[in-house]
């Protein structure tokens, strides 16, 4: 088993995106642009807009993550560690649902997840022509007002008359394309089935982000409208026969960020701040959740979402390290860049449009250096994972918004995205107010150590308080837990904002000031130059490679291809396939390698030569996670999970040698559910798609 973090091949390898044509089975590619030529050569697979179609129809998003439609009536297949959270709402001091998993044998069993969403993609347009009019000739903080008033209104078009509806503007391309996302928005999704935390992490950490894997990483949700079971006529078969190595593999899903766009000075940036500072904060806050975790069976429970959260945000962190603080790599994409503003520099008319927007974006930088830690602290990490603190500051942000008309307003009180903000701040969601204050506590104490330089920031955030009594205040008071204050506080607008008595309320009333200059002064400085230069970047990667190249991830709907397939790494030949037999054979009876007693029970029952989870040439990121894996004939043959661990460097570039998905078939979801779990229903369903 691969164990050691390198990046082999990635570095100054097939790293194409920077200023390239992609190379094989790389792409993240749009629905619009999908190189369907190219498959069929490579694959010999057609690709129709037929099939693509069906495949956007039964593609989900969903928080965090991916899902896919598997049957007619609303049945939803995700990654079970997409659900967790739900698992710990359900759950009971007599019920531990994310230690046991989730079993119904009715529908009528089947329980909402509070605050869940399920959106799918149904149109989408261009506004590029409207947005490059309103900025032309505009920079900084103007730049973005004329951009987001735009899209405001797109969106607001998008959505009219339509109630389940949600409208999101993407950029694409680092500026270069604008497109209004609609999508139906199923407000009501339930918990199926879920297996135990044992089987779908099966490895835990250790194995996290290696190969061979044997995780049952899968959940099923179904959504609801009108307190029924949706109907989905639009759904992805179910194919429970094992996949074949070489057989071509297709990924619709939404992942969530890539840089491989940016500009070298950029990722220096992220390289020398951004990342070392998220990591020492990862570190931290995951030792203080550990610790909490020690106080009982209640609280370990509560924590070990959290903790996943944070170690693979911390194991994928670390690999982007490795990758920017490679010499071989970094030299890449200079190159990359410099091949880039060669062509353009050839072309006197083309050099005359772009200008230099390398040099703009570098500039930048400084202001980037100067303002990160006061707007990271102050605006967009405020209150770390507090739902307490993001709830009093989106009531006191909504309020004061909403006096506003529309197009002035921050992005995300614009008129057609009130309807999602009052949801959020109004749905009822059980709190852990020790948690809570754990989580204020942690992000006052690295505001106090960040912002000393900063006194009136540092003043702001703290006052004359200390971060442990101040948290303690402001979580023993509050009365947000309760949703019905919070609707309250909604309904009456400013003047119930500016009457509230409520500590957390006249907390971030106080501080929101200097909140709102730092963030302010981030779109001015740094935000508004960056995005007018990427925005003439994209324009010139487009004169100089047409359609060749596909947009940077942002969590939107995109297509990869690939095929199933292994890979050798400085001579070791790693096969693409694990068996359910391999599990047994791996298990010690210690966590993170301890079987559930239902799988141990099970063992004599279940076919062991059933392919349990296997590896693909599929280009995916975070975000892909629960996203379905499709053969050729758009039948769901598994669900992606993971990477191996030479992916981890797959923000900035893909590596079609060493970069493997890995997944969990849908051979062994069927075995599991027949044998381990007696869901014959279920199997039922997921074979007759009714």
């Amino acid at each position: 088993m691969i164990r050691v973090l390198t990046l082999g091949g990635l570095v100054g390898a097939a790293l194409f995106t920077m200023a390239s044509p992609a190379s094989a089975d790389e792409g993240m590619w749009t629905f619009e642009n999908f190189p369907a030529a190219r498959v069929k050569a490579d694959y010999g697979v057609t690709v129709d807009e037929a099939w693509l179609q069906r495949l956007r129809g039964a593609a989900v998003r969903i928080p965090g993550c991916s899902a896919s439609v598997v049957s007619a009536a609303g049945l939803v297949l995700t990654n079970n560690h997409c659900i967790t959270g739900c698992l710990v709402q359900l759950s009971s001091a007599d019920k531990d649902h994310l230690k046991d998993g989730v079993l119904t044998a009715t529908r009528a069993e089947e329980r909402q997840c509070a605050g869940m969403w399920a959106e799918v993609l149904m149109e989408t347009t261009d506004i590029t022509d409207q947005v490059r009019a309103a900025v032309a000739g505009k920079s900084g903080a103007a730049f973005n007002a004329a951009r987001d008033a735009v899209t405001a209104a797109a969106e607001a078009e998008a959505c009219k008359g339509v109630e389940s509806a949600r409208c999101q503007t993407t950029s694409l391309y680092r500026g270069g394309q604008y497109v209004v996302y609609r999508y139906h928005r199923y407000s009501d999704v339930r918990m199926v089935f879920a297996p135990e935390f044992a089987t779908a992490f099966f490895g835990g950490d250790p194995d996290n982000f290696n190969f061979p894997r044997y995780d049952m990483d899968s959940a099923f949700l179904r959504v609801y409208e009108g307190g029924k079971p949706a109907k989905t006529p639009n759904f992805l078969k179910w194919n429970a026969a094992a996949p074949k190595a070489g057989e071509p593999t297709f990924v619709p899903g939404n992942p969530g960020s890539t840089e491989r766009l940016l500009t070298v000075s950029q990722l220096e940036s992220y390289r020398d701040l951004a990342i070392p500072v998220g990591q020492l904060q990862r570190s931290e806050l995951r030792g203080r959740l550990i610790e909490y975790g020690r106080r009982g069976p209640a609280e370990k429970r509560l924590v070990a979402d959290p903790i996943f959260n944070l170690e693979n945000g911390f194991k994928v962190f670390f690999g982007r390290q490795f990758a920017l603080n490679d010499k071989a790599f970094m030299d890449a994409k200079r190159d990359q860049e410099a091949e880039l503003r060669a062509k353009v520099a050839a072309d006197p008319a083309l050099a005359g449009e772009i200008g230099d927007p390398w040099g703009e974006i570098a500039r930048a930088q400084e202001a980037y250096a100067t303002s990160y830690l006061s707007y990271r602290q102050l605006e967009s990490d405020a209150g770390r994972s507090s739902v307490l603190f993001s709830w009093a500051r989106g009531l006191v942000r909504a309020a004061a918004e909403r006096e506003k008309p529309s197009a002035e307003r921050l992005p995300e009180f614009a008129d057609s995205r009130l309807a999602m903000e009052e949801r959020r701040l109004t749905a009822a969601r059980a709190i852990e107010g020790p948690l809570e204050q754990l989580y204020l506590e942690h992000w006052l104490l690295k505001s106090r150590e960040y912002l000393a330089s900063s006194p009136a920031d540092q003043a702001a955030v703290l006052g004359r308080e200390s971060p442990e009594g101040l948290s303690a205040r402001l979580v023993s008071g509050t009365r947000l837990a309760d949703p019905a204050v919070r609707q309250a506080l909604w309904d009456g607008g400013m003047a119930a904002v500016l009457a509230s008595e409520d500590p957390l309320i006249r907390y971030v009333l106080q501080m929101d000031a200097a909140a709102r200059a730092a963030r302010a002064a981030w779109e001015r400085d740094v935000e508004g130059p960056t995005d007018r230069a990427a925005e003439r970047i994209a324009r010139a990667r487009f004169a100089v490679y047409g359609d060749s190249i596909y947009p940077d991830a942002t969590f939107t709907l995109r297509l990869s291809y690939g095929k199933v397939a292994g890979w050798t790494h400085r001579g070791t030949e790693v096969t693409p396939f694990t068996t359910i037999g391999g599990t047994f054979d791996r298990a010690t009876g210690e966590a993170p390698y301890a079987l559930a007693p239902s799988w141990i029970a099970a063992e004599g029952r279940l076919n062991k030569d059933i392919v349990y989870n296997f590896t693909t040439t599929n280009d995916i990121i975070g975000g892909n996670s629960g996203s379905p894996v499709v053969n050729a004939k758009g039948e769901v043959i598994g669900a992606a999970f993971d990477g191996n661990i030479h992916s981890l460097g797959g923000a900035y570039g893909y590596d079609p040698v060493l970069n493997r998905m890995v997944v969990v078939s849908s051979a062994a979801i069927t075995e599991a559910l027949r044998v381990v779990y007696g869901r014959d229903a279920l199997v039922k369903e997921l074979m007759t798609g009714k």
